[in-house]
């Protein structure tokens, strides 16, 4: 997974309804190459459904969490990029202070989350981390 990849993840999460030419706009891409990275994501299971939530579904999809990350310096680009690349990571915070970046994440469940923790922790540089699972959103947007 690179970093086009990434991108046209990112807008489909916000939008699984864009069009090809818009993410192919947005991307900097060709639609014919837009068009075979989704192919290739599907083919591969990184993306299992195209669907929409409604405003209460959101709220109570699955496990959300903040994931705390300290990273040894050298290789926090390196993280980075590796956090950027799981799917479960809906954003990738940079911070000063006590943590390196805030990860948010999102898993189908307990034992997904539980997965999704366990492939943090091996990234190599990373140092240690804190998680929290968010129980209730009194707000949204």
């Amino acid at each position: 997974m690179d970093d086009l990849d990434r991108d046209i993840l990112g807008a489909l999460r916000q939008n699984a309804r864009l069009p090809v030419a818009s993410l192919a706009a947005m991307t900097g891409a060709s639609r014919a190459t837009v068009s075979a990275r989704i192919d290739r994501l599907v083919a591969n299971g990184t993306i299992a459904a195209f669907t929409i939530l409604t405003g209460k579904e959101i709220q109570s999809a699955g496990v959300r969490a903040i994931v705390m990350i300290e990273v040894v310096g050298k290789f926090a680009d390196r993280v980075a990029h590796q956090l950027r690349g799981l799917p479960q990571v809906r954003a990738l915070h940079s911070t000063n202070g006590r943590w390196d970046f805030i990860a948010e994440l999102e898993d189908k469940d307990l034992a997904g989350f539980d997965e999704t923790l366990r492939r943090i922790r091996l990234i190599e540089g990373i140092n240690l981390t804190e998680s929290s699972i968010l129980l209730k959103t009194s707000k949204i947007g």
